[in-house]
């Protein structure tokens, strides 16, 4: 019997918080302009962070490369959820949810370039259609 990888229920419950997520912003976009709905969706997050920080293990470990990394990651998520949601505001969720979903094309090339993973035919194939589906959305 083939076991489970430990990566992979964690993957497919983001991958379905995410799903929901953007019809929620999207339905959100629908009552408020885009900066007050990321405003108020960044409480949400917090309540999330303050639950996770009363239930670790004080202090934290860190270290300062993590730290300017973590930050940076922050900052990069942050930004890409406001423009998200200037999108849905004037997009169509389907379009702008798919279209947006294809980040993951930026995190396999920064990948490769800097972790120097080695990406399959197979895998290469599936990089280009999912660039193909991005003119597909576009037009």
């Amino acid at each position: 019997m083939m076991r489970t990888p430990t990566w992979f229920m964690p993957a497919v419950m983001s991958l379905g918080l995410w799903g929901v997520w953007g019809g929620f912003q999207k339905l959100a976009t629908n009552h408020m302009p885009p900066r007050n709905v990321y405003l108020v969706s960044a409480l949400g997050a917090i309540a999330v962070v303050l639950v996770i920080l009363s239930t670790s293990k004080l202090p934290l470990s860190l270290s300062a490369e993590g730290t300017l990394f973590a930050v940076i990651a922050g900052i990069c998520s942050a930004l890409g959820g406001l423009l998200f949601v200037h999108a849905l505001s004037s997009g169509e969720s389907s379009v702008v949810i798919t279209f947006t979903a294809l980040y993951t094309v930026v995190s396999i090339a920064l990948s490769v370039i800097l972790f120097r993973e080695i990406i399959t035919l197979k895998q290469g194939i599936g990089i280009v259609m999912a660039l193909f589906s991005m003119v597909l959305l576009a037009g």
